[in-house]
């Protein structure tokens, strides 16, 4: 527990603040989530001596717990997408709420969503973050209002059989686990960051018949499940002359004989660039998730201190996909007229120029069909009744069914370069 002493007035202008600015930016939408903002104090769930405009910022997560390479495996969310997964839930008073990866503060704010009336149940696996968890809440007074169970989440719940009307899952999750939807009331809705080819959206999916679809989307990153639920991605490591490396790390299907990349960073080059501008300060996540729904090859890539690439960083992102001998990555230039970028790849291997020419090809499909369009989501369960997905649809194998990314129709229509087969 915290045990910083803040002033408590000082406290509550940061809390109110944080509030005011969440409903500013429709984050908070209800006027039980503003209550809910304004009356737990974030403060007290954090680590020891986090400033308050830290612990009050819409967008910082907050570490809890290190492994001793310092990777974080567990964390309080930022604030903006506590607030977005509980209204994605569409949540409200007397319902019954499973949530999955425990901190104590996100428990409370659905213990006061759902008031007296309600239940939550929150899980994880890691017994110093349940005990903990435990401890934070019976201290700010909601110990008798949440359940704190340490277990894997993967499996039932022991002892429940009443199902929840709504399931938060607060760690970045590869696939859906049967339990979760053994759990899940009919008409209830279950909220997930979950990790397609390496790119996370958190989707809210409700049942339609013997499946579940999307009724909202956001962006956002979470730590990964642990667990059996638990899903690494592979890595690759490309040597340069100097003995730096350019890793290549795969979420989904990795190409068949990675090396052939082998010596890949001692071509030359090659660049192209497709026409494609966006202002500054624009998102375009979607382009991520096109490129993670229908470019072969896709992957993510770091650069080693020392590399030529990582001499580059500010121009290129992490976006990088395997074409035979070749490898690309998205890379962006200014234009002359200032406050926009035109996207591109740049690429190393002996087929550089063509594994940069399928990348732009996916740049141009996305702002053809994609750019002003939302993707919409699916989840497939194994033995779900599968219909004939359109060319507009990626097709996602998961261990317990498949996901899918689905534009409007007018998405990768026929002719497309690179649309999924």
């Amino acid at each position: 527990m915290n045990t910083l002493r803040h002033n408590d007035a000082i406290a509550a202008e940061f809390r109110n603040a944080l509030a005011d600015t969440l409903i500013t930016k429709k984050k908070i939408t209800s006027p039980v989530m503003e209550r809910a903002f304004r009356t737990v104090p974030r403060h007290l769930f954090v680590a020891e001596g986090t400033p308050l405009d830290v612990t009050y910022s819409v967008d910082n997560s907050v570490a809890i717990k290190h492994v001793p390479d310092g990777v974080i495996i567990s964390s309080t969310s930022a604030a903006y997408i506590q607030a977005r997964m509980i209204e994605q839930a569409e949540i409200g008073e007397g319902m019954s709420v499973w949530e999955i990866g425990s901190g104590g503060f996100n428990a409370a704010l659905l213990a006061e969503v759902v008031g007296p009336d309600g239940r939550v149940v929150s899980v994880d696996i890691d017994p110093e973050v349940t005990d903990r968890a435990r401890e934070l809440l019976d201290a700010t007074g909601y110990g008798s209002r949440v359940t704190v169970v340490q277990a894997d989440a993967e499996n039932p719940l022991p002892g429940v059989h009443e199902p929840f009307d709504a399931i938060l899952v607060t760690v970045g999750a590869w696939d859906l686990a049967p339990a979760w939807l053994a759990h899940l009331a009919e008409g209830g809705r279950i909220v997930v960051p979950l990790r397609m080819n390496g790119i996370t959206r958190v989707i809210a999916l409700r049942r339609e018949g013997d499946h579940l679809v999307s009724t909202s989307a956001e962006v956002a990153g979470f730590v990964p499940m642990q667990g059996e639920g638990a899903r690494d991605e592979r890595l690759f490591l490309l040597p340069d002359r100097n003995g730096h490396e350019v890793k290549l790390r795969f979420d989904g299907d990795v190409p068949q004989d990675m090396s052939l990349l082998d010596g890949a960073l001692a071509t030359e080059r090659a660049e192209v660039w497709s026409g494609v501008t966006i202002n500054l300060g624009v998102s375009f996540a979607d382009l991520h998730l096109w490129f993670a729904a229908f470019l072969p090859g896709f992957c993510k890539v770091a650069a080693d201190e020392g590399t030529d690439m990582a001499a580059e960083r500010k121009d290129w992102f992490p976006f990088a996909a395997v074409h035979g001998d070749s490898f690309s990555y998205l890379a962006v230039r200014h234009v002359p007229e200032g406050g926009a970028v035109e996207f591109g790849a740049r690429a190393h291997g002996e087929h550089g120029e063509d594994a940069a020419t399928a990348m732009v090809e996916q740049i141009r499909a996305w702002d053809r069909h994609g750019r002003d369009s939302e993707p919409t989501f699916a989840y497939w369960p194994t033995g779900s009744q599968l219909p004939e997905f359109g060319d507009n649809t990626a097709v996602l194998p998961k261990t317990h069914g498949i996901a899918t990314i689905s534009w409007p129709s007018s998405a990768n229509n026929a002719g497309d370069q690179g649309a999924p087969q």
